[in-house]
């Protein structure tokens, strides 16, 4: 394993690093101000679109994905530093670039799976960020930790399919450009239990879609939105449907896999950013005629979150590198690994980051709070730490059962 940067993404490296010191935090307090002056929580600050504009320009756009055709054709270990950055920035960064959460994901399962209708229709201005769309899987009356609980229905009628059921934290759906949503639900109750389930492309405004409501995050309302939403016999054409019947399931795997890999690399790049603002508060505030920088139990959080950073930086770059020789499958142990790891250590580093900034560290001052939020909610979006937990446990049990002869 040879993680050095190459000569390609060094120079987006550099040119990325320019665009956040230039444009990136100078933004941050804009956006900020564009929010609190709207009445509209859900405002698009037009600070975006400027930074969308200049992104282009610089060409850092669409990073995240492989196919050079639509985006830069970077590897995952390629591009991985490049998320790293764009996390210190989590609200604005991945945005302003084209490869924010859950569209990133969308666009690879249309590129992956979608019809040449898809692509035109959809996949496109999705890629030239002209809209933006939502995923509905999670459902408010299941554990939809387990994906074959989902309960959403999609029956076939005639050409169409009918789609009855209840979806919620479907982030994005309140953004103001949101136009689409990918659905998971049910084809075929009686099918094997990992084939029962398949995806349909829905657009936002089809009748008998309803946004219900969004749902604040720890008293926090985002501004793309993670919505509950009621389908009340909608219906989609046959051509709605991703890959085919039953590929429900197997599609969701190979979405939230690289997902995985970019949320991690935001965490450790907000991590980075935190140790950066836990560093400089020490440096400039005294207590009892003393730096707090020279205290040995704020030293010992310093030294500590460097090591725990280096530490999750390593397995998930362990973790691209396989997915980007082996595949995904292969990496699932490695992916399972970094989800529970990195956001874990980004919550410890920015909590020891808050707590040497007092009580300025809980307020809209510093973007601690919101990063702070942003790990924890990590813990449970993609899966929580449990399941990945089991996916580990279950490999290793089963390592050693077909490893050590029976007593």
């Amino acid at each position: 394993m040879d993680f050095a940067l190459n000569d390609k993404t060094r120079g987006y490296q550099e040119k990325l690093l320019a665009f956040m010191d230039e444009c990136i935090y100078p933004a941050e307090p804009v956006y900020a101000q564009q929010l609190a002056d709207s009445d509209d929580i859900h405002h698009f600050p037009p600070i975006m679109e400027e930074l969308k504009a200049e992104a282009k320009k610089r060409g850092l756009w669409n990073l995240f994905l492989p196919n050079p055709e639509w985006g830069a054709g970077l590897t995952n270990v390629e591009y991985a530093p490049l998320a790293e950055i764009m996390g210190r920035s989590p609200h604005i960064a991945p945005e302003a670039m084209n490869c924010n959460a859950p569209d990133s994901g969308n666009i690879e399962v249309l590129a992956s799976f979608g019809t040449e209708e898809h692509k035109e229709k959809w996949l496109k201005p999705l890629l030239d960020g002209e809209i933006r769309s939502a995923f509905g899987m999670t459902e408010p009356g299941v554990s939809s930790s387990d994906a074959t609980n989902i309960q959403l229905t999609m029956d076939a009628d005639g050409d169409d399919y009918v789609l009855n059921g209840r979806k919620w934290w479907t982030t994005n759906a309140l953004h103001t450009n949101c136009k689409v949503l990918i659905v998971l639900g049910k084809t075929d109750v009686n099918a094997e239990t990992h084939r029962q389930q398949s995806m349909m492309v829905v657009p936002l405004d089809t009748p008998g879609v309803t946004i219900v409501r969004a749902l604040p995050v720890f008293g926090y309302r985002d501004r793309e939105g993670h919505a509950e939403v009621l389908f009340e016999n909608v219906r989609v054409p046959k051509t709605a449907l991703l890959a085919g019947e039953g590929d429900g399931f197997l599609i969701g795997q190979s979405r939230l896999g690289p997902g995985r890999i970019h949320h991690c690399m935001r965490s450790i790049g907000a991590a980075e950013r935190a140790l950066d603002l836990m560093i400089d508060r020490a440096a400039s505030r005294e207590t009892f005629g003393q730096p707090l920088s020279e205290r040995g139990n704020i030293q010992d959080w310093i030294a500590e979150s460097r090591i725990d950073i280096e530490m999750a930086r390593l397995l998930t770059m362990k973790a691209a590198w396989l997915m980007d020789t082996v595949g995904n499958q292969h990496a699932r142990i490695e992916i399972a690994a970094i989800k529970v790891v990195a956001p874990q250590m980004a919550q410890k580093v920015v909590d020891r980051a808050i707590q040497v900034h007092g009580g300025a560290g809980v307020s809209d001052d510093f973007p601690l709070a919101r990063m702070f939020i942003d790990q924890r909610v990590l813990r449970i979006a993609d899966g929580p730490d449990e399941v990945h937990k089991r996916t580990i446990a279950r490999q290793e049990l089963r390592r050693r059962r077909t490893s050590v002869p029976a007593p």
